[in-house]
């Protein structure tokens, strides 16, 4: 995951929270439920990529 692609990821994690909180203090269900969605979709994306680069990792170790 390029450094470009780990900070779009977080971003959107915080936008995620941010929203959520907003929901949270407004009392906006569709907000708050949106905002989750988006922490969650972040995080899932973070996670694929560490998968992706510690398996890239075992595989070098092979190598050499």
């Amino acid at each position: 995951m390029s450094f470009t692609d780990k900070a779009k990821a977080k971003a959107q994690e915080m936008t995620g929270l941010a929203k959520e909180r907003i929901g949270d203090a407004t009392d906006n269900e569709r907000m708050r439920a949106e905002g989750a969605s988006e922490q969650t979709a972040a995080r899932a994306r973070q996670a694929g990529q560490n998968v992706k680069e510690a398996g890239r990792d075992v595989r070098g170790s092979f190598k050499k």
